[in-house]
């Protein structure tokens, strides 16, 4: 595998806000009569026997220990996407091949599908364009719902975009988030910093479920807007000094489009509550809130996406939540964390993960200052209850503007197999690359359990408090000393394979938003600079590593004896399960690539794929996929 450099420019657009204040939305028919406020219907038991294809997928990672690894049967490695119309998107399925359906998204989608109770629901911006009542090129968050048995749009939730621009809400990225659904309800986090529950069903069922029940409210408003802007528009060209037939003709459409906008009921959310973090928490999000939600019981858990100012000079809500749980029926808020406090590197934009360990329930959270944190899920006297912490950096890592000094943030989001948590360090795609470490913890310690502790030559006994930029400045006097308590199980940073003290582009772990997907003991992960690791999940051994080329934003799949990996490129790379290269890879004209060849999906792939009900989906940058043999 040869050597490389590869260079990652800005990958975030950086256009404005197109058509804000002009957001359009009409109803023909009145909102149903809300209904009382229930709790969320039970969602179905799971297959008792581990071996049977789950049917649904509900959630980022598909489970509150977040490993993508879903049981599924005869999942094709083998597809062609057809061809597009890319001015309309329209899909023509002449040359397609083992294509079910296509359902168009928005412009950019970093939303991950999620499966439950035969909707499909996915996080994107208003490319799009389904609902005809907003202006076109109207720049929206938006989480739709489509039908898996024909990909049949079904509904939409909308958001438009915060009037502080780019600092709390960058333009065209849209709803980021993945969504929890569970029996008829949906859970998500929206990019105006919200937590909102909505019914599945949208208004399908003929009900408007709250204590939410403005629907209407907002959609009268949003229309009177609309009309008031497009009547400006008719006025400008009215007032022109020369009325010519073309500028007739512009006011005759302008007149129509007053006329006619609408919109159909039931291709709208309904929206059952609504947590607004900002207003309620004093939450600064930085550039977006991303955050995929858990569940234990009736307890939802979220990351707040808290972080800098628009100049990243410092953090203007130190005491506002990193991390809260609330109810998931009522929305009342039952214990906050602010832990991260004045450390905030850049933003937090990890997702928590839930699980029981020795018997003790965990929630784990990735911080914003670069620890992992573990909490009592029950809290204590409305209060959060540390049970663990973890500095995932060296403590003489650096933190500089623009992700040119070496200290890491958490993006992606922890795992847990075996008693054990797995997490790998990165920064905002915008930062491009840089060293990161991969960690394997044991979460049974409790305390700080970092590998370090940092102290002071004036008092060389007691720990010193954590600092922001860099925890060890020696200058100062400062020193690290191993942790008696650590509970590093195993770290992966750089794996000199051949011996020779030089290492080599390969040879090392990349900082990574990705999240790692483990089946028997063997683990992957894909690093931003595009390699694909697989390691003992046991030792941290490496097993081998593939170079896809192309910046990697995604996480694996593992499925049957198969493994996915999308890339900015578009390619779906697919492997054998295998810790042994020679398996898991071939050789083709001199080259090992991926056993099962890779497959380009058109645009690039910013999420990762899914299986649910023996269906494989992926997402690109505009089109949700689902894949199945023969198409049916």
């Amino acid at each position: 595998m040869s050597k490389r450099t590869l260079s990652v420019a800005s990958l975030l657009a950086l256009f404005g806000l197109t058509g804000y204040g002009a957001l359009s939305l009409a109803i023909a028919a009145d909102v149903p009569a809300p209904k009382d406020p229930k709790p969320a219907a039970a969602a179905p038991a799971a297959a008792v026997d581990p071996n049977q294809p789950n049917v649904n997928w509900p959630q980022w990672g598909g489970s509150s220990i977040r490993n993508n690894t879903p049981v599924g049967k005869n999942i094709p490695t083998e597809w062609e996407i057809g061809e597009f119309d890319y001015k309309t998107g329209a899909w023509d399925p002449t040359d397609a091949k083992n294509i079910k359906w296509v359902a168009k998204l928005g412009s950019q989608t970093y939303g991950n599908p999620v499966v439950n109770n035969g909707k499909v629901f996915v996080g994107t911006n208003n490319g799009g364009e389904w609902l005809k009542r907003f202006a076109p090129g109207t720049d929206l968050g938006c989480m739709l719902a489509f039908d898996i048995k024909d990909g049949k749009f079904l509904w939409q939730h909308t958001n438009e975009k915060h009037p502080a621009g780019r600092v709390y809400d960058w333009p065209l990225q849209g709803v980021c988030s993945a969504a929890y659904s569970e029996g008829d309800r949906l859970w998500f986090v929206t990019n105006m910093g919200e937590v909102r529950c909505l019914d599945a069903e949208g208004f399908h069922d003929g009900e408007n479920d709250g204590p939410y029940v403005d629907e209407q409210k907002v959609i009268d408003a949003q229309i009177a807007q609309r009309k008031a802007q497009i009547q400006g528009q008719i006025k400008a060209l009215q007032a022109q000094p020369t009325a010519d037939a073309k500028t007739q003709e512009k006011i005759k459409a302008l007149t129509a489009q007053a006329t006619n906008i609408s919109a159909n009921l039931q291709q709208e959310a309904d929206v059952v509550w609504v947590y607004d973090m900002m207003k309620e928490m004093g939450i600064s999000q930085h550039n977006m809130c991303s955050c995929s939600l858990t569940a234990a019981g009736d307890t939802l858990f979220v990351c707040t996406s808290n972080g800098v100012d628009v100049e990243h000079n410092y953090i203007p809500a130190p005491d506002a939540p990193s991390f809260f749980a609330i109810d998931k029926n009522t929305g009342k808020v039952l214990w906050t964390d602010s832990s991260p406090g004045l450390n905030i590197h850049h933003g937090q934009w990890s997702s928590p993960t839930y699980a029981v360990i020795d018997g003790q329930p965990q929630v784990i959270f990735g911080g914003g200052d670069g620890y992992i944190y573990s909490f009592d899920p029950a809290g204590e006297n409305g209060k959060s209850k540390l049970l663990w912490k973890f500095d995932s950096n060296p403590k003489t890592a650096k933190l500089e503007l623009m992700g040119k000094g070496t200290r890491n943030d958490i993006i992606s989001t922890p795992v847990v197999y075996d008693n054990k948590v797995y997490v790998a360090t990165g920064q905002d795609p915008e930062h491009g690359e840089g060293v990161g470490t991969f960690w394997c913890i044991d979460p049974t310690k409790r305390g700080d359990v970092s590998k370090e502790l940092a102290f002071n030559a004036s008092d060389p006994k007691n720990p010193i408090p954590h600092k922001r930029v860099q925890a060890v400045v020696e200058k100062e006097g400062d020193f690290a000393r191993p942790n008696p308590n650590s509970a590093v199980v195993w770290e992966y940073t750089i794996d000199d394979r051949d011996g020779d003290k030089d290492i080599a582009f390969e040879e090392q772990f990349h900082r990574s938003i990705g999240t790692a997907a483990i089946r028997d003991d063997v683990l992957y992960i894909a690093d931003f600079s595009g390699l694909f690791h697989c390691l003992n999940a046991k030792t941290g051994k490496v097993n081998w590593v593939y170079d896809m080329l192309s910046a990697a934003w995604g996480s694996p799949l593992i499925v049957e004896d198969k493994v996915y990996i999308g890339d900015e490129d578009g390619e779906i790379s697919v492997f054998k399960h295998s810790a042994d290269p020679a398996e898991a890879m071939r050789e083709e004209d001199g080259e090992m690539v991926p056993y099962y060849g890779t497959r380009n999906m058109g645009a690039s792939v910013y999420g990762t794929p899914i299986v649910a009900d023996n269906v494989l989906y992926v997402g690109n940058q505009t089109h949700l996929f689902a894949i199945t043999p023969d198409g049916k």
